[in-house]
């Protein structure tokens, strides 16, 4: 019997090792350009300057299949230098703690975690430990946390909460800028999207020098259904599956959380009318909001000269911003970025296996190259 249980173990981390080995290409990579507008360097939501990304991916057994994700304005006291900001809601059937003050105040003094729906409050708890332990912040007696959510309880055992306090704080200090992991990682790791493995994707776009030369970088936590589509093909149709596939079947409920960031100088107005845009990208892949979806995005500028410092002793802070008419290419750059990222999130992820022995198979990028009659690299 110890010999059997060993080798279950062994049978167990090797196919977690072969699932996070397992290469699979961006959708780029793959081939498909998404839009007009060209990537950033790492076409990531890192492209923006001063923000970081960090992931603490949870795979434990059979049933545990979740994490955490931490997004980092910039590298510093964010509680003391707070960055514009603003939330948006599409449909509003979520867990999302922060909102309020944040559309109160149009600003963000945390960084921003993602996670599963049970583990909001202390995901909210570990942002709380983290920003009263920061040097500076010894007299700070309120703090806004920013926390969004989607359900991995397919996969994951959501009821036994095992996400911690600091499996938060682990995912911030790991946060970091270049290159953004993908696929069945942090927040992602136990969704599911179109039917299909979700996760967490990024995307980047940056706008010419004569439009401004800003960045716009999105980072999506998918776990969202609908009718997928690529560029207009209709994939999820072809390959038959699809919600409402059958008319007794309840389909396309799930969430999507959309991180949006720009360097472009914005205020928290501009920035709720840049957040309408990026969650567009759900539409364009084939999402529509559904009832039991909770679809928002959270949004922020990283620009210096909009930053809001908290002790100044000025009694009024002098801005500039970007005039409303030279926010169209941004618009179209948020839009673009979270299509892309979306899709990223497919591309990226891995089959997995988890609570109940339930199941998610990976999007077939074998069956997308045949759909969409793309040739050999």
């Amino acid at each position: 019997m110890k010999h059997l249980k060993c080798l279950s173990l062994i049978v167990l981390i090797l196919g977690v090792v072969l699932m996070a080995s397992e290469e699979r290409p961006r959708v780029r990579e793959f081939g498909i350009k998404i839009g007009i507008m060209e990537p950033g360097k790492w076409n990531a939501i890192t492209d923006v300057e001063g923000v970081k990304v960090g992931h603490v991916t949870l795979i434990e057994g059979d049933n545990v299949r979740t994490g955490v994700t931490a997004i980092l304005p910039f590298d510093g006291n964010i509680y003391q230098e707070m960055v514009p900001g603003a939330i948006y809601v599409a449909n509003g059937y979520g867990k999302l703690m922060g909102y309020t003050q944040v559309e109160e105040l149009g600003i963000i003094e945390t960084p921003i975690i993602l996670t599963n729906t049970l583990s909001v409050p202390t995901a909210a708890n570990g942002l709380i430990t983290y920003t009263l332990a920061l040097v500076g912040n010894e007299s700070a007696g309120s703090v806004n946390s920013v926390v969004g959510e989607t359900n991995d309880g397919y996969l994951n055992d959501i009821r036994g909460r095992h996400v911690k306090e600091e499996h938060i704080i682990e995912a911030i200090k790991k946060a970091e800028s270049g290159p953004v992991e993908e696929g069945c990682v942090g927040a992602g790791t136990g969704t599911e999207c179109f039917r299909w493995k979700g996760g967490i994707g990024t995307a980047s776009r940056k706008l010419p020098e004569s439009r401004g030369g800003y960045t716009v970088g999105v980072l999506v936590q998918t776990n969202f259904g609908g009718i997928l589509q690529i560029n207009g093909y209709p994939v999820g149709v072809k390959l038959g599956q699809y919600s409402f596939q059958r008319d007794v079947e309840i389909g396309g409920d799930g969430s999507c959380m959309i991180v949006c960031a720009t360097d472009a100088p914005l205020d928290s107005r501009n920035l709720k009318r840049l957040a309408k845009r990026a969650l567009l990208g759900i539409p364009r892949t084939g999402g529509y909001y559904s009832n039991g979806s909770g679809d928002y995005c959270i949004v922020f500028s990283t620009a210096k000269e909009v930053r809001v410092v908290r002790d100044s002793e000025e009694r009024t802070q002098k801005i500039e911003v970007l005039r409303n008419r030279h926010m169209s290419a941004l618009f179209l750059a948020a839009a673009e970025a979270a299509e892309e990222a979306i899709l990223n999130s497919m591309f990226k992820a891995t089959s997995m296996e988890g609570y109940r022995g339930h199941k998610i198979k990976a999007l077939p990028l074998d069956k997308i190259r045949e759909i969409m009659n793309l040739n050999e690299k």
